[in-house]
């Protein structure tokens, strides 16, 4: 459900360096038109979208877009979440949130270690939450459906680090209906919840919050943990119990084994090195 935290932000320091020093952006009245277009014809207020497309801050994100198809060698150090430094903060954290945490317990049935270890490694406890909008990510993703855009990017790609053509043109076609599907969520979520979706910021592949979220996981499983009428996902207790709402739907429940709790936490983000970092931060909580 997640990238982040220091491998990536290297990735995306990088890229935010080559785009800006060799590639203007795409023209905002272009980039956008056949995508504004789609909304509007799913139903979006056409007033609304003509103006959230129009502010100046609505741009082509070429440089969250382009990590999606170029190679790189990094990978996220998993091992620095099981440092007696990060156990450490994990634990305070679990002291400071301890009536949202055994909330959510009681309520998902979902232990509270397991759901503060997500929560450090996907956002270090809320303090990494990402600095890219999530309205231009997806916007921009979506944008691909349109090969005139597609084949835009392909060319201003580096050559010696793009993936090759025909990868690049099966994965974009994939990524924009995802995109498309997730920006509609996005959209949705923010009328819901009365926010400017302009003003989201989340990591380069989209998801939001201290949860880390995808907008349609949004929709499909976050909840409102601080019982203030509201969803919202930068604040801690919905964040907490957000992420026992979705791990109790993939099929947590108290007791379960060690392969069923590999299975559940593995649809929250799909690597095995992650499954494991949680489930042994998980333990060291409990024994801590």
């Amino acid at each position: 459900m997640i990238e982040l935290l220091s491998s990536i932000k290297k990735i995306f320091l990088f890229s935010s360096i080559l785009w800006s020093v060799a590639f203007p952006v795409f023209a905002q009245d272009s980039a956008f038109l056949d995508l504004q277009k789609r909304l509007q014809s799913d139903g979006f207020d056409t007033a609304m979208i003509d103006r959230l497309y129009r502010r100046p801050e609505t741009q082509f994100d070429d440089r969250s877009v382009s990590l999606f198809f170029m190679h790189t060698e990094a990978r996220l150090n998993y091992d620095q979440f099981l440092s007696s430094d990060s156990i450490q903060k994990a634990s305070r954290y679990m002291k400071v949130h301890e009536q949202a945490l055994q909330a959510a317990e009681t309520s998902q049935g979902v232990d509270k270690e397991v759901i503060t270890a997500i929560i450090l490694v996907e956002t270090r406890l809320g303090t990494y939450l990402g600095n890219s909008s999530v309205l231009n990510t997806l916007s921009s993703m979506a944008a691909l459906s349109d090969l005139r855009i597609r084949q835009q990017l392909w060319e201003r790609l580096p050559a010696d680090r793009r993936i090759e053509e025909s990868r690049f043109r099966e994965k974009a076609a994939q990524k924009s209906k995802w995109a498309y599907v997730e920006l509609k969520a996005l959209l949705t979520y923010a009328s819901q919840e009365d926010m400017d979706p302009s003003t989201i910021q989340g990591s380069y592949a989209g998801a939001l919050g201290i949860s880390q979220f995808m907008p349609s996981n949004i929709l499909a499983y976050a909840k409102d943990g601080s019982q203030d009428g509201k969803i919202d996902l930068f604040d801690h207790a919905d964040a907490i119990m957000s992420v026992a709402s979705y791990l109790k739907q993939f099929g947590w429940k108290k007791g379960i084994d060690s392969s069923g709790a590999q299975a559940v936490v593995y649809k929250y983000n799909h690597s095995n090195y992650y499954v494991q970092t949680v489930l042994k931060v998980a333990e060291r909580l409990k024994g801590s």
